[in-house]
């Protein structure tokens, strides 16, 4: 048996005493069926009993707002991911293709890599350049209502909160519209990759394929665009790779499978996450449809409220002594609970509670630090107009059961496999 599965049976057995002896379940098992239908009243257990925890499988979790916004902002904590990945699981898991390619993500580098690979694509995503989005965007999420309100129902996620992303990553990678039938709802599978709970081999090698699939893909798309520059950021990078000095054929690939991946994922699930919550709490529900001029802080609200994001982790690059009450050693990871912040009663009072009036609301949904999302700013004018335009077209709409959401099964990407609705 391989040490990754030697380790998810060591994470997972304690689990299943809980039924008998409830005082020792663990503090952390992200992937029980408990934790992610619901993971805040864990969070809520871990500040108030450890703050710091130090789990079974050798990582911190830290759950309190105020550690994680100075882990964050600490130039001690990085990212270190060849040497946490080889630590962890021994030199040979960087041949796998999957994490060799993660290797390269701008998301898993320190500086100066991570400045030179960032600096190559923020221009895209400048506030002026994505406020000039909107029409674009608005006119997305028409197409897709005046498509499905015939029918009188659909899934919410893959009808709906997929379809929007999805096409607005692809219009700014200068994807072919002919290509974009191949980018379904099914290819969303990447959430179990960023989990702290190691692989199975199972699930490794299904990771690798699909990574080989992606390369194969966008490598045909690079000798496109190679051959047809275009107004896209895969034409800025292929010409950045091709000046030789600034971005390696490695780092182009592995970098624009992370912005497609990113480019959609937390924006289907914020889309998704925030009708459930509206739905569940229709008093808030009612007062956004009453007052759309809520709409921007009603996002943030919901940010916060579930977020689509649940961790981040960051790697200690020399010994702290005064972190959280405690020391860590040089190389020791810390995993950041941007959900547990997000409801620190310390920041955001009665924080269980969704409330689309709150005031002062700055959720890490999108993280912080050097790694703050790139794409922050894009996915919230997504959630606001997907949202508003959809209580504005369709204020009949109700969601099949609310009660009993079908949740995927990973903890890092929070999110559903589905949301049926009708109207």
């Amino acid at each position: 048996m391989t040490p990754a599965a030697l380790a998810v049976i060591a994470w997972e057995t304690p689990m299943n005493e809980q039924i008998q002896n409830p005082e020792r379940a663990p503090l952390f098992n992200p992937l029980s069926p408990e934790f992610i239908a619901n993971p805040y009243p864990f969070y809520h257990r871990l500040r108030a009993t450890d703050p710091m925890h130090l789990t079974p499988l050798g990582f911190n979790v830290a759950s309190r707002h105020a550690d994680i916004i100075a882990i964050l902002r600490d130039k001690r904590f990085g990212k270190d991911f060849v040497g946490r990945m080889t630590r962890r699981f021994g030199p040979r898991i960087l041949e796998e293709p999957v994490y060799r390619s993660m290797s390269h993500w701008m998301l898993q580098q320190d500086p100066p890599d991570h400045g030179r690979l960032r600096g190559l694509v923020v221009r895209a995503f400048t506030a002026r350049r994505v406020e000039d989005m909107r029409p674009r965007i608005q006119e997305i999420v028409d197409d897709i209502i005046d498509r499905v309100e015939p029918r009188g129902r659909m899934d919410l996620i893959a009808d709906f909160a997929f379809r929007l992303p999805v096409t607005v990553i692809c219009d700014m990678l200068g994807i072919p519209a002919e290509d974009r039938g191949l980018f379904g709802p099914s290819s969303s599978t990447a959430g179990r990759l960023l989990d702290p709970a190691p692989l199975t081999r199972d699930e490794i090698n299904a990771h690798n394929a699909n990574n080989l699939a992606a390369a194969e893909y966008f490598g045909r798309l690079f000798e496109l665009r190679r051959r047809q520059p275009g107004d896209d950021l895969t034409t800025q990078l292929v010409q950045a790779e091709e000046a030789g000095s600034k971005l390696s054929n490695e780092e182009l690939t592995a970098n624009i499978v992370l912005l497609f991946g990113a480019g959609h994922e937390t924006t289907v699930n914020l889309i998704g996450n925030g009708l459930l919550a509206l739905h569940r709490h229709p008093d808030q529900l009612q007062l956004l449809q009453n007052d759309p001029s809520l709409i921007a802080n009603a996002i943030d609200e919901l940010l916060r409220h579930d977020s689509s994001v649940q961790l981040t982790g960051r790697t200690t690059l020399e010994e702290v002594d005064d972190i959280g009450g405690i020391s860590l050693a040089k190389g020791q990871s810390v995993l950041c609970l941007l959900g547990a912040a997000n409801h620190d009663p310390a920041v955001y009072p009665d924080p269980d509670r969704l409330d689309v009036t709150r005031a002062d609301i700055r959720p890490l949904s999108f993280g912080g630090g050097i790694h703050y999302c790139l794409g922050a700013q894009l996915g919230r004018i997504e959630g606001e107009i997907a949202i508003a335009t959809l209580l504005r077209r369709l204020p009949n709409l109700r969601l099949d059961d609310p009660g009993h959401p079908d949740w995927r099964q990973t903890f890092v990407l929070r999110g559903l496999n589905k949301l049926p609705a009708k109207w």
